[in-house]
This record gives C-alpha cells, structure tokens and sequence, in this order.
C-alpha cells in the first residue's frame, strides 16, 4: 500500500492542539553578551524560560500552563563513559547514570545555601 493509498488515522485528543506548535518556528538571536545576560537574569528573576521572557519582552502571549522545572544538558557517549566510571555504573545504564546525576545536583544546590 502507497503512502496515497494508506487511509488516515484520527490524531488522538492529546495531539489535536499541537497543531499550531507545529507550525511555529523556532528562531534564534545572535546578541551581544550583556543582552543574553540581562535576557537570562530578568527570566530567572521571573521564574521564565528565557523563551517566555523573550515573548513577555515582545508584549506576546505567554502560556499560563505551570511549566515543569528542569535543568538540561546534552552528554555524549564519551560523556556517559566518564559518568559510569564515575559512578561505578555501565555507560549503557542511562537511567541509573541519569538518577545519580539529579541527585548530586541537589547536593550542590544545598550546598549553595
């Protein structure tokens, strides 16, 4: 059966307002240092991303929908090998890696306070 051919299936409920995310665009601004920095420091102070400080800026709608905090960061293969030596985990124990990783970010931040 072609793609033509193929009959289309009804978005389940949980997808049918991703519509418009899908068509938006995501855009990026090459700034001078001090204006990322005065950007990331009015968003922390706001408890905002940087997106939705970008958008408060702009006089745009913001979503009221309470956002899950949570902290990113990309690791590499290289970056999984040194963490599961680390913490005497298999590289392929992502979850396991990943659960001692959160945990030693909460110990730094309560050694912040």
């Amino acid at each position: 059966m072609s793609d033509e051919t193929k009959p289309v299936l009804p978005k389940p409920p949980r997808w049918q307002g991703s519509d418009a995310a899908l068509r938006a665009v995501q855009v990026a601004f090459d700034v001078e240092a001090k204006v990322l920095e005065a950007v990331r420091r009015a968003a922390f102070e706001n408890n905002l991303s940087n997106s939705d400080q970008i958008r408060r800026i702009l006089d745009l709608l913001v979503s009221r929908r309470p956002k899950r905090p949570r902290l990113t960061v990309t690791l590499t293969q290289g970056d999984y090998e040194t963490l599961g030596q680390r913490y005497g985990l298999d590289k392929t124990e992502r979850l396991a890696i990943k659960e001692r990783v959160t945990q030693e970010l909460i110990d730094f931040a309560r050694e912040q306070k």
